[in-house]
């Protein structure tokens, strides 16, 4: 049964043709106005919007400064514009963060309203998450009416990888929500043939490089083919509307860029990931090409392709659905691919002149498809670093064809339709089923569950062949119940297990975990039986905290954890037992506070305070994290040496001698990391030279288990 068939919908009168339009094309503007939305669809908006918001926003402070790394450079953007411009770790504007600013400045100007706070940092990130789900929403109702677009926006909502990244600070959020907000433009310009939507949706682009550099252009081939192929404008007219989008892209990125790179190097900060201070390098090298071959010169990794993916997962076509990311993403993929195969087989034949409705609905199950197919492609095979986050960018490309794809096929009707509809169900419910029991001790009651209801769910959607059109409602309600349980609980799961540090997942502990640095660290376990990842400090602690990054209110206590008596054992500060042998002792090992932030005692926080006005710098420490430790306790300038992992060469020892000489520097923070990847900063007069240096020639001071060196005091 069609839509136009269903009892009690009017068929929309058609529109008057335009003037001028080709006689072989409908009028472009024939699918640009859906029908009014009804009372009913926009209180259930609205109340997708607030449950979303709600779920994000609960318990948000429960994570601290979540990602130290980033926190800190938010916190300089709030005291100097320069650093708010470059996106510098610090104010006195060292050295940058390895990626472009535009994920720090929502959350710098709000900490700049508000001041300095978990919440503060946050909350922009929250509203992202609400944002991308009412635009998902909007882009998928326009064509497929008002249940797609709530079934998708309520799965992007309940997504545990976007449960997780809309309650932290790092770049993906803001990604994630451009990217949705580029497609639904797309979309619109495949509707009316508007060159307006398609510059915007350029501009989405440009703004999600300056946010993640080159992953935000993943997307952009399979959506420039599909307008080319199916925009309802004339051939000449499409490739020009893509040559201006082309320019809103390189405008809206370009400027940024040019101003970094035509600075004066000496004026501004090192650009943090880099190995020659260049922007471009960091592109194209570190954050760029580098991902995808696995050389990643100055990386944890060291640079050098590893075949297989390495210490970052084995890659190929499971990758995704692998112990290490299966329960990030993977829940409804299998069914948006059945989706999509389907959407497209039942709309391969119109044609636009004909059936202008079904065509645009085949170009928009193309359009998700694409951006699913291109990312997950990407995702599977590249070789370099690689982190179950990342898969953020997967769930609202899944979200809209499954919203999508249901919603054609139950209006359509038919045994085909029904029994691809049970199929679906079937195979979500078998999936849901294999994720939850690699957690066998977590909600054991819950896979059997879905399982009963996927056995009812799918069933019942084959009566309406021969039965009434109630029992197959009712067995929609089951197949959707049957979809998001596993979600569900996962996400809830999440909200509720306070996340800090560089490497973080979503739900509970899984078996069969590996990986490297994407869960752990080469050759290491991605969780521990307490939850945590080995070498990275995120174990889940007792009383619910992942990760070890304490909240605002606790971070002046030095080694201070919980009290014992959760899950598992009691770890070291980087998740190894006991703390020591390893890397998680301070200064025991060259990776201590690599991937997460130290506790500040009350000592050492005062120490660093006291004449802290009087320095540029009241500290310097290698690598970023340790640094924004003690930045974020004193909101004093501290230098990160060497950058996030301590492998960049900024500052020289040449150069680090002449800040100590014009009294600049402070103190020198022992003990921090230098990722053993090497590249220029460690190998030749960087980070360890630079700490070999200060420890023959300076005061040590200990203070609340903490070791500064006074760099005003020779020893």
């Amino acid at each position: 049964m069609t839509p136009q068939q269903r009892p009690g919908t009017p068929a929309p009168p058609p529109p008057a043709p335009r003037e001028g339009a080709p006689a072989s094309l409908p009028d472009p503007r024939t699918p640009v106005a859906p029908e009014p939305a009804a009372r009913w669809e926009r209180l259930a908006l609205l109340a997708l919007l607030l449950v979303t918001a709600a779920l994000y926003l609960w318990s948000l402070s429960a994570s601290g400064y979540a990602n130290q790394f980033y926190s800190a450079a938010v916190q300089a953007g709030s005291e100097s514009w320069k650093a708010f411009f470059f996106g510098s770790s610090d104010a006195a504007n060292s050295i940058t963060v390895d990626k472009p600013p535009a994920a720090l400045w929502p959350m710098a100007l709000s900490v700049r309203l508000i001041g300095l706070s978990s919440w503060a940092i946050l909350v922009p990130e929250a509203l992202m998450g609400v944002a991308a789900v009412g635009v998902l929403h909007g882009a998928v109702r326009r064509r497929f009416g008002a249940g797609a677009g709530l079934l998708a926006g309520g799965a992007l909502a309940v997504t545990p990888v976007a449960a997780l990244m809309f309650r932290f600070n790092n770049p993906d959020a803001l990604l994630c929500l451009l990217m949705v907000c580029a497609i639904a433009c797309v979309l619109r310009a495949l509707a009316d043939g508007r060159t307006t939507w398609l510059v915007l949706a350029g501009v989405c682009f440009g703004l999600g490089f300056l946010t993640k550099t080159l992953q935000a252009w993943l997307i952009l081939p399979p959506l420039a083919v599909v307008h080319a192929c199916c925009a309802p404008v004339a051939l000449r007219r499409r490739f020009g509307q893509l040559l201006l989008a082309g320019l809103a892209i390189v405008v809206s990125a370009g400027w940024w860029v040019a101003l970094v790179e035509l600075w004066p190097a000496a004026s501004r900060p090192y650009i943090g990931g880099s190995q020659h201070n260049s922007f471009l390098e960091l592109t194209f090298g570190y954050n760029g090409f580098g991902r995808i071959t696995g050389n990643e010169t100055g990386s944890v990794g060291g640079g050098g392709g590893r075949p297989g993916g390495g210490g970052w997962g084995e890659t190929g076509l499971t990758r995704l659905f692998s112990s290490d990311m299966g329960g990030q993403i993977s829940w409804l993929l299998p069914a948006a691919l059945i989706l999509l195969v389907a959407g497209v087989t039942v709309l391969w034949r119109a044609r636009r002149a004909v059936d202008g409705e079904q065509a645009g609905q085949r170009a928009e199950f193309l359009v998700w498809g694409g951006a699913l197919l291109t990312t997950f492609t990407t995702f599977s095979f590249m070789s370099g670093i690689f982190h179950q986050y990342y898969n953020i960018a997967l769930a609202p490309y899944i979200a809209a064809l499954v919203g999508m794809g249901a919603a054609l096929l139950w209006r359509r009707g038919g045994r085909s339709a029904a029994f691809v509809l049970a199929g679906t169900v079937a195979v979500t419910a078998g999936w849901s089923f294999v994720l939850l029991n690699r957690s066998p001790d977590w909600l054991p009651w819950l896979r059997w569950t879905v399982a009963a209801l996927g056995l009812l769910a799918a069933p019942g959607l084959l009566l309406p062949v021969w039965a009434s059109r109630r029992v197959a409602v009712l067995a929609a309600g089951l197949g959707v119940v049957t979809a998001v349980a596993g979600p569900v609980a996962y996400t809830l799961d999440t909200v509720n297990t306070a996340k800090g540090g560089s490497i973080v997942t979503a739900g509970p502990t899984v078996q069969g975990g590996m990986g490297g640095p994407g869960g752990g660290f080469p050759g290491g376990r991605m969780r521990g039986r307490n939850g945590g990842v080995p070498g990275t400090g995120q174990g889940r602690m007792p009383g619910g905290t992942q990760g070890a990054n304490p909240p605002p209110q606790q971070a002046g206590k030095q080694g201070q954890f919980p009290a014992p008596g959760a899950r598992g054992r009691q770890t070291g500060r980087t998740g190894f037992p006991g703390g020591k042998g390893g890397f998680g002792e301070r200064g025991a090992g060259r990776m201590g506070g690599l991937l997460n932030g130290s506790k500040v005692s009350d000592r050492a926080k005062a120490l660093l305070e006291k004449d802290a006005d009087e320095y540029t710098w009241a500290a310097a420490a290698i690598g970023s994290q340790n640094a924004a430790s003690y930045q974020l306790a004193t909101e004093k300038p501290v230098m990160a040496i060497g950058g996030f992992n301590g492998s960049d060469p900024s500052p020289t020892l040449a150069r680090f001698k002449e800040y100590v000489a014009a009294g600049k520097i402070h103190y020198f923070l022992a003990g921090g990391q230098g990722g053993p990847g090497g590249g220029p900063g460690n190998s030749r007069g960087g980070a360890s030279q630079i700490e070999s240096w200060v420890k023959k020639n300076f005061t040590k001071v200990t203070v609340g288990g903490a070791t500064f060196y006074d760099l005003t005091r020779r020893g």
